[in-house]
């Protein structure tokens, strides 16, 4: 199959590292393919003052011995005037034997350097938006391949919640696992064995948990939160209750799918909340609201606050 045709240039922006290195190496070893990587790659750190002359002149280079030359320039977030106006006057007429890369942790599509790369092709702006926290999960079963080896679902999940949602952090820890694990699957078991947990555990990973009925995952979650955070669980526990109460209802109306309309949030927010929904009835959600009073009072009045919610979580996921 036919390589794709290049463009002459590409911004490549977002604040996901692991996605920008990526798209970077990629057209890399497209340049390697030729041999002559040496004499056509030209890689440019824009945060130091560059040389706007020089590099105009480099783009303007004919490739040797190759279909094309590279000039990676880094860094462009905030490039002064003198220096990105040369880019733009470039770019409305970029010589078609060199591929620019602009790379750029975040770059508006106001400036004038943005829209002079956009204006060459609509493929040329490459997204590295980093994924939302639920999505990461699904991008570490991806990311896992470039290593000769699978992961479920779950497994990523934990080594989300374990190594966070930076996905430089996350590929350097599949690429530990994939060396130390024999076998083609990294598992969950592998993950709680051999990756430390670094990251903050969140409430929302506690919240789901809960909303699971999954009572040890909660309980050990519960202990991993920070010292005097009761309170606020608490209360983010008790809007988890409402939401699955709304969720229930809707669900049995045949309704579901307005929930995230109706709690006003994106649905992304309420991915999951009917497949929870579905594991309560209704009388359950609506005791365990009920409980939230006494509950309270305990929270307010208690030197072991801790015990108090920790009891209530247990009623919860074991209640029915």
């Amino acid at each position: 199959m036919a390589e794709t045709a290049l463009l002459p240039a590409y911004l490549i922006v977002g604040a996901d590292e692991y996605k920008r290195s990526h798209a970077v190496e990629r057209m890399k070893a497209r340049l390697e393919k030729s041999g002559m990587a040496e004499f056509n790659l030209d890689e440019r750190d824009m945060t130091r003052d560059p040389a706007i002359d020089d590099i105009i002149a480099s783009l303007n280079t004919f490739p040797m011995g190759a279909d094309f030359r590279l000039v990676i320039l880094s860094g462009c977030d905030r490039l002064p005037k003198a220096v990105s106006e040369p880019l733009v006057e470039y770019f409305a007429n970029p010589s078609p034997t060199t591929v620019c890369l602009v790379v750029a942790n975040t770059l508006a599509k106001n400036t004038r350097l943005y829209k002079a790369i956009a204006k060459i092709d609509k493929k040329a702006v490459v997204d590295c938006t980093p994924k939302k926290a639920w999505e990461m999960p699904k991008q570490v079963v991806s990311m896992a391949r470039a290593h000769g080896k699978t992961i479920g679902i779950a497994a990523a999940e934990e080594l989300v919640s374990r190594a966070g949602e930076q996905s430089r952090m996350l590929d350097n820890e599949l690429k530990r696992l994939a060396q130390m694990v024999e076998g083609s699957e990294i598992t969950l078991a592998d993950v709680e064995r051999l990756v430390m947990r670094t990251a903050e555990v969140k409430p929302w990973d506690f919240l789901n948990a809960v909303s699971a009925r999954d009572l040890p995952r909660a309980l050990e979650l519960f202990r991993l939160q920070p010292d005097h955070s009761e309170v606020r669980l608490y209360s983010l526990l008790v809007t988890r209750l409402r939401e699955l109460i709304y969720a229930k209802a809707l669900d049995a109306r045949g309704t579901g799918r307005e929930l995230a309309s109706v709690l006003g949030v994106q649905s992304w927010q309420v991915k999951n909340h009917l497949t929870w929904a579905r594991r309560f009835k209704m009388s359950e959600l609506i005791d365990a609201l009920s409980d939230a009073v006494e509950v309270e009072s305990a929270l307010k009045g208690s030197a072991d606050s801790a015990l108090a919610l920790q009891l209530w979580v247990t009623k919860i996921c074991t209640r029915g």
